[in-house]
């Protein structure tokens, strides 16, 4: 969700004349953070999750399915819920959930995990009317397309907003004004629209090349924007309004968070392609199966002069990634010896954080985020004199949205409670609970067993990049290879500031599932879980199952939900095989992960089943 500060917005113009105090202020606020904060220790290890859920309005009659735009009533209904937190999203489709309260270091926790996660969703589903239902995924597949909502809108030239041929500006979240800033401000910042273009799948009757019709507004012709054998879409919202599931830990100390951080970052192409669900965009099957570029262009606010396409000004950078996109350094100092590629950072930014004590990788990483400018400033917050705010910090922290994230504490009413934490950010959401369960095991149990075999997964950045591409191509859980260490159980030497990473090439079962050299991260953890004690009889099925789960997923025994779309999508007896999804085969294809959301069927191909 991001900083959802109150006040009044403003326009670009505005916003880049304060950018430049801004951001100072918010490296002013960082070193308070840090200074209060930095010596810390023994924090209580604690972990949550967040789910963006999808609410959908099914016409029975017509075999339509839309995205319901009630989100705005139903948080408003909630907001002083005693069971959990929820919060808005970037659409007025989606509702944010998280846990009360966070869950403990205590392994039978575990137990609640997938309980709390159903009961958010039926709490959402208690306020909904007749023929109206919460889901769980990551991209509506008709997102887009003609009269895609509930109610209906159409984009228009005057909406002021996105400016998009297919994204009404209605749909936008407009409970709190941060959504439509962004979006309004980052196309003004790029002085154009986004532009996303997404690989056709080339089924046996789609036409070669493809060359899509694009609609037509006043007369304006948009033909020049396709490119052949792909699909453009041209707004924020095909990006963010897509939804997933996030894992946040508090580590013991500062450097602790530093080293899980970097443990994790080599895993996340991993887990994106293992839980891949979004092969549909626009109404069309296309030859990606995740949401991560599609995020990645529709934030994408870089000039061209930023892009690299033309010479740079006075005082601009070359900024190399999106501000959407994986992570580019390491934060410890093992890590550093694999920060490999080129980033840009505020000189003057790194040297006041440098002077003021901040380790020099942490000072990279937060002069890195702050090359950005601030998407969406409130008038209030230009000046604080608050010691305890920290909103211009988390205005840029908020905005970079990197595959990990590293939160400091919180200052405000915050005695030492809240210490230093990691957000684990590339997984797709899945259709049940059982099965987002199973990630955010799987994660935070590797988080203990990163700790307690004091395991090393660190390989270069580009590498990580390199794996990010690798990951969203069609079926990567099982075609594609992955740059892995296998020697997980070597460290480097620091004093001689060597590398000792063994890196191959594996494919996800033999990082999941092990091979001759290597053990397998779910090997692993039932080392772990065998070592634990006053672990309960049920706790312990439900973490196997999870961990079973993730295993026959990468074996292939499991389909993702990707593949299990594709095959519903093949099956179809209405489906022409020219890579257009029409409503009647959507209608049938969301109304059946409905029910599979909530159980009253079975899906073999995806789930086993489950008893504990």
């Amino acid at each position: 969700m991001g900083l959802l500060s109150c006040g009044t917005p403003l326009d670009w113009i505005e916003t880049k004349k304060n950018s430049w105090n801004v951001r100072k202020l918010g490296i002013e606020q960082f070193i308070r953070i840090y200074n209060r904060f930095k010596h810390i220790h023994n924090c209580p290890f604690k972990w949550g999750d967040e789910i963006e859920f999808t609410l959908i309005h099914f016409n029975h009659n017509e075999k339509k399915a839309k995205l319901l735009l009630k989100a705005e009533k139903i948080i408003e209904l909630l907001k002083d819920s005693k069971l959990a937190f929820f919060q808005p999203e970037y659409a007025s489709y989606m509702v944010e959930s998280t846990p009360k309260e966070p869950f403990s270091c205590d392994l039978n926790a575990f137990k609640y995990l997938e309980d709390n996660m159903d009961m958010r969703r039926k709490t959402i589903e208690s306020l909904l009317d007749k023929n109206e239902h919460v889901v769980s995924l990551t991209c509506f597949p008709l997102l887009g397309c003609n009269e895609f909502t509930f109610p209906s809108y159409k984009p228009s030239q005057n909406d002021q907003i996105s400016k998009s041929i297919f994204y009404p500006d209605e749909i936008i979240f407009n409970g709190h004004p941060r959504f439509r800033t962004l979006s309004r401000n980052i196309r003004e910042r790029k002085n154009k629209n986004v532009s996303i273009y997404i690989p056709i799948f080339k089924d046996i009757n789609i036409m070669s090349p493809f060359k899509e019709i694009l609609p037509c507004f006043d007369n304006s012709n948009y033909q020049y924007l396709v490119k052949e054998d792909h699909i453009y879409l041209d707004a924020t919202g095909f990006g963010m309004g897509c939804s997933c599931l996030q894992a946040t830990f508090q580590a013991e100390s500062i450097d602790e968070a530093k080293h899980l951080y970097d443990q994790l970052l080599p895993l996340t192409p991993i887990f994106l392609a293992l839980s891949a669900g979004s092969p549909i965009w626009r109404g069309y099957l296309c030859d990606i199966d995740c949401r991560w570029s599609v995020i990645s262009a529709s934030v994408d606010d870089r000039t061209d002069e930023e892009l690299g396409n033309i010479p740079l000004k006075k005082g601009q950078y070359r900024i190399y990634k999106s501000r959407y996109d994986s992570v580019d350094l390491y934060l410890s100092q093992s890590g550093q010896l694999y920060n490999d590629i080129e980033f840009t950072k505020e000189m003057e930014f790194y040297e006041k954080l440098l002077e003021n004590s901040v380790d020099k990788s942490l000072a990279e990483h937060i002069s890195h985020l702050f090359t950005r400018d601030p998407i969406a400033i409130f008038k209030e917050k230009l000046v604080s004199e608050d010691d305890q705010d920290v909103d211009s910090f988390e205005n840029i922290q908020s905005t970079n949205w990197q595959s990990m994230r590293f939160k400091p504490p919180p200052i405000r009413d915050n005695d030492e409670k809240i210490g230093w934490r990691v957000e684990f950010r590339p997984v797709e959401l899945q259709f049940t609970s059982f099965e987002n369960s199973a990630f955010c095991a799987f994660v935070i149990l590797l988080v203990h067993a990163i700790k307690q075999f004091n395991l090393n997964f660190l390989i270069p950045i580009s590498k990580i990049d390199e794996n990010m591409k690798r990951a969203q191509r069609r079926n990567a859980c099982l075609e594609q290879k992955f740059y892995f260490r296998k020697n997980a159980f070597d460290q480097e030497d620091l004093d001689l500031k060597e590398k000792k990473c063994d890196l191959v090439e594996m494919n996800l079962d033999e990082i999941i599932n092990g091979n001759d050299e290597f053990k397998g991260l779910s090997q692993i953890l039932f080392d772990y879980l065998y070592m634990m004690e006053n672990l309960e009889a049920f706790t312990l099925c439900k973490l196997k199952q999870y961990i079973k789960l993730i295993s026959l997923r990468a074996k292939g025994t499991l389909m993702t939900p990707a593949s299990y779309i594709r095959k519903f999508i093949n099956d179809h007896p209405k489906y022409q095989h020219d890579s257009i999804i029409h409503s009647d085969i959507n209608y049938d294809l969301i109304w059946h992960i409905y029910l599979i959301t909530n159980r009253k069927i079975s899906c073999p191909e995806m789930i086993f089943d489950e008893n504990c």
